[in-house]
Order: structure tokens, then sequence, then C-alpha cells
């Protein structure tokens, strides 16, 4: 999986992201109090939360003991549970990355609706795909995965800097070697990958629809019970590039080409220090 690191695109309407940094606030707090165990097992808490398809079709039912709500609302819940310290901490990136952009083009109340409607019809692909499934189905990328559509349709000309981690930890250790030796020019740079992560930089139409691709891809020869989660990524595209031109604001526009579609800087609120889009 290719990870973002920053892109370069400016916050025009908005000083903060303000939703943004509370859903990913919510779901590390969530984390943190499911993985504390002071409410019980993680893994039961969260099937309680989580979207079951036979659950939700009611087909079948949790034991007694798992506590949660009615399964319609897992729709909603499911999207705030992950399974691992890496499921989340890869989910927040993306979110981190391209949700504050996207909030800023939707407006923070917008954003929070397209946001959840993304998570919703993702979890019903995902249910119709698997409808005699008792796996459950947690985490933010369904939802995420609209967020990345939206990004692709407002700004597909943005710079995205991004990294491959296995390309990374297999040249970690020349890196530290080269740097070891005093061997400057090498560390700078490695086929125009700079180091220590040897990211690179994208167009977010190149980046983003590379990854739309293989979540198609995914989806399409996965196969198995255990890939089928591809298909609630896909509901969250469908969903971002069909919900995107409706929740956008009128006067940002889409496929937005640079500067030249932007208003004079003057005009222009300045973004906060240390954006990094």
């Amino acid at each position: 999986m290719v990870m973002p690191l920053y892109d370069d695109a400016p916050l025009r309407h908005l000083k903060r992201p303000v939703v943004n940094h509370a859903l990913i606030a919510i779901n590390v707090l969530v984390f943190l109090v499911v993985y504390s165990e002071a409410l019980g097992d993680p893994l039961t808490i969260m099937r309680g939360f989580a979207v079951i398809p036979r659950v939700l079709f009611g087909e079948a039912n949790l034991a007694d003991w798992v506590v949660g709500p009615p399964a319609p609302a897992t729709l909603i819940t499911a999207l705030f549970f992950h399974s691992s310290l890496l499921h989340l901490l890869s989910n927040m990136l993306f979110l981190y990355v391209f949700g504050d952009n996207v909030e800023d083009a939707m407006g923070s109340l917008h954003y929070l609706l397209f946001y959840l409607s993304c998570g919703v019809v993702a979890g019903v692909f995902y249910v119709y795909a698997t409808p005699q499934s008792f796996t459950p189905l947690v985490g933010a990328s369904s939802a995420i995965s609209g967020v990345c559509a939206a990004f692709l349709l407002l700004y597909p000309r943005a710079t995205v800097t991004g990294f491959f981690p296995p390309l990374t930890f297999v040249m970690l250790p020349y890196w530290v070697i080269t740097l070891a030796d005093g061997s400057r020019a090498p560390t700078r740079r490695l086929f125009g990958l700079k180091p220590p992560l040897f990211s690179f930089h994208a167009s977010g139409f190149l980046f983003i629809g590379a990854w739309i691709l293989l979540q198609l891809v995914n989806a399409s020869w996965g196969g198995g019970e255990s890939h089928v989660a591809w298909m609630a990524h896909v509901g969250g595209i469908v969903a971002g590039l069909a919900l995107t031109p409706i929740f956008k604001r009128r006067s940002h526009p889409l496929f937005d080409r640079g500067p030249s579609s932007r208003p004079p800087a003057a005009s222009q609120p300045a973004p906060p220090e240390g954006s990094e889009g």
C-alpha cells in the first residue's frame, strides 16, 4: 500500500478543519478505550459495534453478552473502531492528509454529513456483497475512500508526497550505511526518491487514481470472504464520486486547475501555520 505524507493544496475557506481533526481524535480515543480492556475483551466489544451482514438482515443474533446498538446503527458505529494499531494509523494518515482539504471545499457540516454518508453507503455495499457473512466489518477506510474520491475530483492537480513502506524498509539500511560513511550525496536522493522514507511526488490524479485502481483490482480478483471488505472501499469510492458535487461549496470548482482558477491572493485567507493539506 502506498501511503501519503502531505499535499500542497492550501486551505482557502477554513482556518482549521475542526471536523476532520475531531474525527481523527474520536477514532484514536475509541481505539485507546477499547484496547485498554477497561470495558472488557476488545474483540467482543468491536463485534457489537461492527457491521455484520447476517445480523443486519435479521438472519442471526449476537450472543447475549455482546453489547451494541441496533443493527442499522452499526453502519455508522463501525466507522470508529479499528482492529489493530496499524489499521488505525494507516487510516488516520489518509484522513489527515486528504480530509482537511475536502472539509475546506465543502464546509464543516457538509463534510461531516458527506463522511458519514460515504461510510453508510460503503457498509451497504459490503452487506449486499456478502449477505450470508458473519464476518464483522470495522474501520474508517470505507468513509475515507469517499474522502479520497472527493479529493480526486476537487484537487486532481495538487501535488501529493507519499512513500511505499516496503521500499522504505528495504532501503533504510542503505541510507543508514551511507550516512555512517559520511557519503552525503547518496543520502539525499536515490532514483529521485528522498530518504529516509524514500518519498516521491505525484499529482492527486495519479496518486489517488492508482489507489482507486488498486481497490477495484482487489475487489474484483481478491476472492474469498477475507477479501470482501474491498467492496466497502469500492462503495465508499462510488459514494464519494457521486456526492462530492452535491456537498461541495458552490464557489469551489471541480477539477481545480490550480492557481489560475483561484481567487486573487489578497482575497484568500492565509492557511494556518504548519498546515500540510
